[in-house]
């Protein structure tokens, strides 16, 4: 182990003893600080920003994007091959499966006209596979890798043609429990790719001679020691079409706003745990939320590190996702993790992902799928043949 290596390790630890006693402090910092800490970084995030004078809903492609959507492929495989032993393979990011389980996506009658677009445009009840996660790229035990959490939903049986032919009839939304993605764009994403590789995740936002801490700064305000997949709210942190010229961020919140206690000293699978026993209990709700962009410059379509003021475009309801009452047992559950690929480019052409980061996840996330299911034998089942 190199010096570097030491340094982002004994980072890391810190991080972790403070996962430890973050549920007792981080409710009173989040109410006090969290709101200010955001005004500033975005402030500083936005200040070094050119506008680019683009439209509502243009996208304006990177140099080299091409070559760096490669270069990202290359380096994350690499790190699965290394990582992993044929039969165990994981995916590289959103790492960890704590659960899929079966839902329901209701898009209700009397949307606005100008919300009513791909899957929102007509009042529907879809049957949904819903796969929560945590960050990765490895699986620890839940208390030292908790502070980002993950959310994929597939839609099934959505009528019309979709952008990847892999599929028929679905329609896929993710989202993780920041409102800005880990980097702004895919050439710093390649920078990070690099750093995990080499062992110094950290040192890409604390490096001396390209430092990134906004980025730093605006994870840490909402990482945090998560009580249940089933209690954090996620965002899209990129945009996507809502229909043609317009540009939208979605947001998934659960209804109840319950906050459960996480144990002193929690067991490997905690979050796991707590999925299963609340589903084994009880429905739950969840609320799916879109932001329409109404100023290009200040709710930029190419930069991920930017969050989009709700100022300027309040977050509206338009649809629910609904987890009924449910058992599901871990063994049949995670064969149909190994299975599924979630993708946003499963999408009708009415939600379009845009800009830099989702264009090079379709390449990404597809080399990736095929890499770790060709690694464990298990192939991608197209879930229009599995029961929801």
């Amino acid at each position: 182990m190199n010096a570097r290596q030491r340094l982002n390790n004994a980072v890391l630890a810190c991080v972790r003893l403070e996962r430890r006693i973050d549920p007792y402090i981080r409710p009173t910092a989040d109410r006090i600080l969290r709101g200010p800490a955001q005004t500033l970084v975005q402030w500083c995030v936005n200040v070094r920003r050119p506008d680019e004078h683009l439209r509502i809903a243009e996208e304006r492609a990177l140099p080299d994007e091409a070559a760096t959507t490669e270069a990202i492929a290359h380096q994350m495989a690499k790190f699965i091959v290394r990582e992993y032993a044929p039969g165990t393979a994981q995916r590289a990011g959103n790492t960890k499966t704590y659960g899929v389980v079966r839902g329901e996506f209701t898009v209700p009658d009397g949307l606005p006209e100008q919300l009513r677009h791909g899957v929102f445009r007509r009042p529907a009840t879809y049957r949904a596979w819903v796969r929560f996660a945590g960050p990765g790229p490895l699986a620890p035990p839940d208390i030292q890798d908790n502070g980002v959490l993950s959310i994929a939903v597939k839609l099934l049986g959505v009528d019309g043609a979709t952008l990847l032919d892999d599929e028929r009839g679905t329609q896929d939304f993710t989202g993780i429990s920041t409102p800005t993605f880990t980097t702004p764009d895919i050439t710093q994403n390649l920078k990070l790719q690099q750093h995990v590789y080499a062992g110094t995740p950290v040192l890409y936002f604390i490096g001396p001679r390209h430092p990134h801490l906004c980025d730093m700064v605006m994870q840490g305000l909402y990482a945090r020691t998560h009580s249940s997949p089933l209690e954090a709210r996620y965002w899209s942190c990129v945009p996507y079409l809502l229909g043609e010229g317009q540009a939208m961020q979605y947001a998934i919140a659960p209804r109840d706003g319950a906050r459960s206690r996480v144990p002193w000293h929690p067991r490997d699978d905690y979050l796991r745990q707590a999925l299963a026993a609340t589903l084994r209990e009880r429905d739950v709700v969840l609320d799916f939320l879109v932001q329409l962009q109404t100023d290009p410059h200040l709710m930029p379509i190419e930069n991920a590190s930017v969050v989009w003021p709700e100022r300027l475009s309040p977050f509206v309801p338009v649809a629910t996702l609904r987890l009924p009452h449910q058992e599901f047992a871990d063994a049949e559950q995670f064969a149909l993790a190994d299975r599924l690929t979630f993708n946003p480019w499963h999408a009708l052409p009415e939600h379009r992902p845009l800009g830099n980061q989702n264009r090079a996840r379709r390449a990404v996330y597809l080399r990736l799928s095929h890499l770790r299911q060709a690694m464990n034998g298990t192939p991608h089942t197209d879930p229009g043949t599995t029961a929801a």
